[in-house]
């Protein structure tokens, strides 16, 4: 079932996850494409592209093609990119008949929870890539790094308000899921309600990710990914040889 997020509480997306917020990693995204692609490069597709936040910023070095497995967050996304393509579908199944110079894989590939669901969103990404392009990969939690953690949000656009607690928790640390439970407050006007969901987690070790993303046939490189207040984390760089 589709979460809450992506779905209901959609028009309450950007207040959560601003446009804005990603413009650093993303330029860390271009620099790192800019340097490991061979030849010219132009395209992008980003896979599970959501409401477009990253995307707003690769349009301005990418022709992009963005798919995504919510409908109303691709509506989202055509709300600040009404040129780019757009595309529903699922990144494990997803098959456009063509390739491009760069594929983004951002946090959407979190809801990949079996190594058979990664596998197969690996394999899209990898078809999608041009030999002699990249893909980018951001596992945004690994096993052997994973520990229990709460964050909080808030935002306000003058009529609306949004508080967010995000808590992330591994109720079995042999598998390979962890939970984020969101409890939302939702202030529209006078009116406030509160609504809680939970989002079940892919949490893989690094070295799975990189025994499936070689074994498709990438060459894998870690590199560094900035996420605030001076703060690095891993992603990883994909070529695919010529």
């Amino acid at each position: 079932m589709q979460p809450l997020l992506y779905g209901e509480l959609v028009d309450w997306y950007r207040l959560l996850d601003p446009p804005d917020d990603h413009a650093d990693e993303v330029a860390s995204f271009i620099a790192a494409f800019e340097r490991a692609i061979e030849g010219p490069s132009t395209t992008l597709l980003e896979l599970g592209s959501g409401a477009g936040h990253n995307a707003v910023h690769l349009a301005q070095r990418f022709t992009c093609t963005l798919s995504d497995v919510s409908a109303p967050m691709l509506e989202l996304g055509r709300a600040l990119l009404p040129d780019a393509e757009h595309v529903l579908g699922d990144m494990r199944t997803l098959r456009l008949g063509r390739s491009f110079d760069a594929v983004l894989v951002h946090d959407a590939v979190t809801y990949m929870t079996t190594e058979a669901d990664l596998r197969a969103a690996i394999e899209t990404a990898y078809l999608h890539t041009r030999p002699g392009g990249a893909a980018i990969f951001t596992p945004d939690q690994l096993r052997e790094s994973f520990s229990e953690s709460t964050e909080l949000h808030e935002a306000d656009d003058g009529e609306r308000s949004l508080r967010c607690m995000m808590w992330s928790w591994d109720p079995d640390p042999h598998d390979t899921a962890c939970m984020t439970e969101y409890a939302f407050l939702l202030r529209d006007g006078t009116d406030v309600r509160a609504v809680h969901e939970r989002h079940v987690e892919g949490l893989f070790p690094r070295a799975t990710w990189i025994a499936l993303l070689e074994g498709v046939g990438y060459r894998v490189e870690g590199i560094a990914r900035p996420i605030g207040d001076g703060e690095h984390d891993e992603v990883l760089l994909c070529r695919r040889p010529r």
